[in-house]
């Protein structure tokens, strides 16, 4: 897929953030596990708001200019440039609120599933259906079967979540 709504890029915040939330709500302390989590989560904020224009208070602008990908030059004022920098911030505050509401209201299930990674530190797909059933919506047949394994800051999304072995 290659065109995402704003709910759809909502949604992978709120999955990337699931990790820091979790910590957070079993822990009540937050440590630096998820640095590289929050590094893809502020690119996909500020992309959302300086790239798409997926931001009402910014508007339908798009900052991006490919021929200067590598410049320090932003195309704004600083006025504009706080106004980028709190509605990201509320833009992450916001995924990361709904992540923890959705993590308290399924807590059982969260704590099953800590319970387990620390028996087995890697889970697969067949493990999540087993401890928290089918998924309650149509899996598209282009998704890879999912491992869940504990989060390493020096390991990018996509070599975490990745197909498991057949």
């Amino acid at each position: 897929q290659y065109l995402y709504n704003t709910e759809q890029l909502t949604d992978d915040m709120c999955m990337t953030l699931g990790g820091r939330a979790a910590e957070e709500l079993i822990f009540e302390k937050i440590s630096t596990g998820a640095q590289n989590d929050l590094q893809v989560v502020t690119k996909m904020a500020y992309a959302m708001i300086t790239v798409y224009g997926m931001n009402d208070k910014v508007g339908n602008i798009s900052f991006y200019d490919p021929q200067n990908d590598y410049s320090f030059n932003k195309p704004y004022s600083e006025a504009t440039a706080r106004m980028i920098d709190d509605e990201v911030r509320k833009l992450i505050e916001n995924a990361y609120m709904r992540t923890k509401q959705l993590l308290r209201d399924r807590m059982e299930q969260l704590r099953l599933l800590a319970g387990e990674l620390l028996k087995k530190e890697v889970l697969y797909q067949a493990d999540l259906v087993r401890l928290l059933g089918k998924r309650p919506f149509d899996e598209r047949k282009s998704d890879p079967p999912l491992i869940v394994a504990p989060s390493d800051n020096n390991v990018q999304p996509q070599e975490i979540i990745k197909p498991s072995p057949a």
